[in-house]
């Protein structure tokens, strides 16, 4: 049987190469089409004695001495003097799930998806299998979510360039795309939770997440266009503002400016510890919202800080704010464990872009299995102390945890 697979590989490999395609086969890729599905059913001695007799050298017997490594039991079998012994917590599937400590579910996930106001979708090349929707696509995708239990979504908008300012004002027209979309989804899925991005990069012409001034951020004049924002947004119908642009005070301005409309079962779900990371680039593709100039670094986080996070937990919850996020995900799993412990809010985790292009670059070159890596990746963000998951492969893993039995 391994003698056949390794046939057809190296077939494979030969007719690839034949037709110009660089190969794409990895260890990983062999064994996993030779290995076997319950391993050896050979009985074994457990006694092992004499099994080095025919080797034609000496080799170290462990049992053997004053001091042995390793005993005999009753029956004469090798024995480890170890009463403790984890492994029989996980020696089943049914075992091991009875004795878990984490379960991910669709309910966890929040879906991002990105919209623009086209006649038809446009796939981002460097997030393979993510689109920017048309409205009308965004239902669809929306309809097929929900089949698999996913009931949250987050809109992230494509914003024409001749609509940009640099003072983003297009963020506040009760017309703009986000909050005709808020509507659509509403009317026709009332029981989602809509979640928005608030932050003025899309709308900007300078690519950042403030207004501008002679380089600088400006942030109260941000804070003041933010506050426009969500209350366009959630007389749009959304029930959670996610502000991400990480200016000082703008949870509890926000939180204020939707109070005091009347909007007081609005969320807020903080971008609280958001780093100026550099695996944000396949999102910015997505939207087309590089910075025009410079970086971000003056208002989203050192990646060296940890501890920076907790001031800005302490501050996000004192203003108001109703659940905190760490973004990036799996290179910060530190930092949601720090929040978890030091807060009583749910902990969001954002898995980004560049998490999600890497897993699909390994994918593509078959050295990764999809599935499992996914599902494990999600699974350490929950372990980590991550309530709420926003993924990109939020409908994908739905269906793969629906189809598993989850």
């Amino acid at each position: 049987m391994r003698f056949s697979n390794g046939i057809l590989l190296i077939s494979h490999i030969l007719l690839d190469t034949a037709c110009g395609f660089t190969p794409r086969v990895s260890p990983y890729m062999y064994r996993r089409s030779t290995q076997m599905a319950e391993g050896n059913s050979e009985p074994i001695d457990r006694t092992l004695v004499g099994i080095d007799d025919q080797l034609g050298y000496e080799a170290f017997d462990p049992t053997a001495g004053d001091s042995p490594a390793v005993s005999r039991n009753n029956k004469g079998e090798v024995w480890i003097k170890q009463r403790a012994r984890p492994r029989r917590n996980r020696k089943s599937v049914a075992m091991r799930n009875m004795v878990r400590e984490n379960i991910i579910t669709p309910a966890n996930f929040i879906y991002p998806l990105f919209i623009h106001d086209g006649d038809t979708n446009f796939a981002i090349e460097s997030m393979p299998g993510c689109e920017r929707h048309t409205l009308t696509s965004m239902l669809s995708e929306i309809r097929e979510s929900w089949s698999y239990g996913v009931r949250t979504f987050i809109l992230f908008p494509k914003i024409p360039d001749e609509l940009k300012t640099n003072l983003a004002s297009e963020c506040y027209n009760p017309e703009g795309i986000i909050p005709r979309a808020l509507r659509m989804i509403k009317e026709e899925f009332p029981d989602s939770i809509l979640c928005t991005d608030v932050a003025l990069d899309p709308y900007s012409d300078q690519g950042h997440d403030g207004a501008v001034e002679d380089g600088k951020i400006l942030n109260d004049v941000t804070i003041t266009q933010l506050c426009k924002q969500v209350v366009c947004q959630a007389r749009a119908g959304a029930d959670v503002v996610a502000p991400s642009d990480m200016m000082d005070g703008r949870v509890g301005a926000i939180r204020d400016a939707l109070d005091s409309e009347g909007f007081t079962d609005v969320s807020i779900l903080a971008y609280t510890a958001k780093y100026a990371s550099a695996y944000y680039g396949p999102f910015r593709d997505a939207l087309d919202s590089h910075p025009g100039f410079g970086d971000k670094k003056t208002y989203q986080q050192n990646p060296a800080n940890g501890a920076e996070a907790l001031i800005e937990a302490k501050l996000d919850e004192a203003e108001g704010a109703d659940m905190l996020m760490v973004k990036p995900g799996m290179p910060y799993l530190d930092v949601i464990r720090r929040l978890k412990d030091n807060s009583n809010l749910p902990i969001a985790a954002y898995h980004v872009s560049g998490e999600y292009a890497m897993i699909k670059a390994a994918v593509e070159r078959g050295w990764l299995d999809e599935k499992d890596v996914v599902l494990e990746s999600l699974m350490c963000f929950k372990r980590a102390g991550a309530d709420i998951i926003l993924t990109y492969y939020a409908k994908q893993a739905a269906k793969w945890l629906t189809e598993d039995g989850l």
